[in-house]
């Protein structure tokens, strides 16, 4: 038989449960009535199917069903039985995870209107960083000593992460068929650019932490980089994760999508000359 830790780790997600159990009663369901039946958004109904992908089938009129495999996974989720030891790892990882790639605050998300405010803040917070820090922001990463006035560093910083929601859109529609939503990915996409809007501001404050210890001019640009990649890293994990819920996608296409953008990113700094 299959390793049964795969279906324990999907049968963790109540979400996903509830799905199996819906399957498992009605035996096949449209994409409308389960919606309804979770009361969850767009994205966040494709994002737990697309998880559930080796386990269900369509029909003819498009309704969700169990295939073989899911049959075995509703049983064994009707019989309820999980080894201790794998519960202990399982919810280690699982709590992990959901830290890293902030999933229980991208859930809400569901209903974008609510967070949109909050997602249009950090972003203005980060623009405005940039420029108190005199930073040329260019998506995921900063150069120092800018040509431009604030105002332009500013609208640079909005323009980068507004560049990459088109880009992610397109990505979506052009490789995994998905329109619409495209509120929620927006929102999604100011969450995660939470770890680079920071960074202008850690990197003024950099200087007068480590003021008593007199450090050289090289030993900051060091620590601040050092920060800095930090900060990328966790950005790609959120924008990963922001893809996936605002298009309803797996967290490894997330991840690919993400690595996609900061790849051009590079590619694009290269060709203007940026890297030395």
């Amino acid at each position: 038989m299959e390793d049964l830790s795969r279906y324990y780790a999907l049968l963790k997600d109540p979400t996903r449960r509830k799905i199996i159990e819906i399957l498992g009663v009605q035996e096949k369901i449209g994409f409308k009535e389960l919606r309804e039946a979770l009361g969850l958004g767009v994205g966040t109904v494709y994002y737990h199917l697309d998880m559930l992908s080796d386990f269900l089938e369509q029909d003819k009129q498009r309704k969700y069903r169990l295939n073989d495999r899911g049959q075995v996974l509703y049983r064994v989720l009707k019989e309820g039985s999980l080894p201790a030891s794998l519960g202990i790892s399982e919810t280690f990882s699982h709590r992990l995870g959901k830290w890293l790639f902030l999933s229980p605050l991208f859930a809400l998300t569901s209903k974008p209107l609510r967070f949109l405010p909050v997602s249009a803040a950090i972003l203005i917070l980060g623009a405005f960083g940039a420029s108190l820090a005199k930073l040329e922001p260019a998506l995921f990463f900063y150069f120092p000593y800018p040509p431009y006035t604030s105002t332009s560093i500013m609208l640079l910083f909005i323009f980068n992460w507004t560049g990459l929601f088109l880009f992610l859109e397109t990505l979506a529609y052009a490789f995994f068929k998905r329109v619409g939503n495209d509120l929620q990915l927006f929102t999604c996409l100011g969450l995660a650019a939470t770890p680079l809007a920071v960074f202008p501001y850690i990197y003024m404050a950099v200087p007068k932490i480590l003021g008593s210890l007199s450090p050289s001019y090289s030993e900051l640009e060091m620590i601040r980089q050092g920060v800095l990649v930090i900060l990328q890293i966790w950005s790609l994990l959120l924008v990963s994760a922001a893809f996936c819920h605002g298009k309803g996608l797996r967290l490894d296409k997330g991840i690919l999508a993400s690595l996609t953008a900061i790849y051009l990113n590079m590619a694009v700094l290269f060709l203007l000359g940026r890297f030395t």
